[in-house]
């Protein structure tokens, strides 16, 4: 994301991922839709249709991630090294560290042509709970609510769609604060209008 806020077009980005990743359907959804691309709008696919071949082989396994298209989140199919770098952190811990690096990671070419960005910061970092949270909570290296209203979304939608994190549909996210962490939903509203803040995917602060 750059940093007047506009949402994050394709660079570079490193890749760590850990065989817990593996999730269940994991295809791109399909639609068209709309998007304000200057003097008139154009439509977009949403919908990746071809991996390369960088994206496939016996030692990657699928994830899924949660990106922007035509002002909506849509999931994208990804693959990501079964490599861990950090074997001293927790499964779920490393789980959520992979998916954070393929989220902020820029679209590639491919899913920028089909209409795709991303909101997540790339400076964005992740750690595990401290004493005290409750069981599952992720410590951002911001304050979840400093986050742009679409990052916060795409975060709540790609930790909550992940098995091995354990919070269907939400995630339990802090900051490097000292502030109570709280629950973030994914809901449909959340997915369709991401941008409408985060009284809409934030639920009830957790009290362990």
């Amino acid at each position: 994301m750059s940093r007047d806020g506009r949402l994050r077009r394709p660079g570079a980005g490193a890749l760590t991922a850990v065989a817990a990743l593996t999730l269940a359907g994991c295809g791109v959804r399909g639609t068209t839709v709309p998007v304000d691309a200057g003097g008139a709008p154009s439509r977009v696919s949403c919908e990746v249709r071809e991996r390369g071949a960088d994206e496939q082989g016996p030692d990657r396994i699928p994830a899924r991630v949660y990106l922007v298209c035509g002002g909506a989140l849509v999931p994208v199919a990804r693959t990501v090294p079964r490599t861990a770098d950090r074997p001293a952190d927790t499964a779920q811990l490393r789980a959520a560290r992979v998916l954070l690096d393929e989220v902020r990671r820029p679209p590639s070419p491919r899913e920028e042509e089909a209409g795709f960005a991303s909101a997540v910061p790339e400076d964005l970092t992740i750690a595990g709970a401290r004493p005290g949270d409750p069981s599952g909570t992720l410590r951002l290296s911001v304050p979840p609510d400093a986050l742009p209203s679409f990052a916060l979304a795409q975060l709540a939608c790609t930790f909550g769609d992940s098995a091995p994190l354990g919070h269907p549909r939400r995630a339990i996210l802090g900051g490097p604060d000292d502030a109570e962490p709280h629950r973030y939903a994914c809901t449909a509203d959340v997915r369709a209008h991401p941008d409408a803040g985060r009284d809409t995917v934030e639920e009830t602060p957790i009290v362990p």
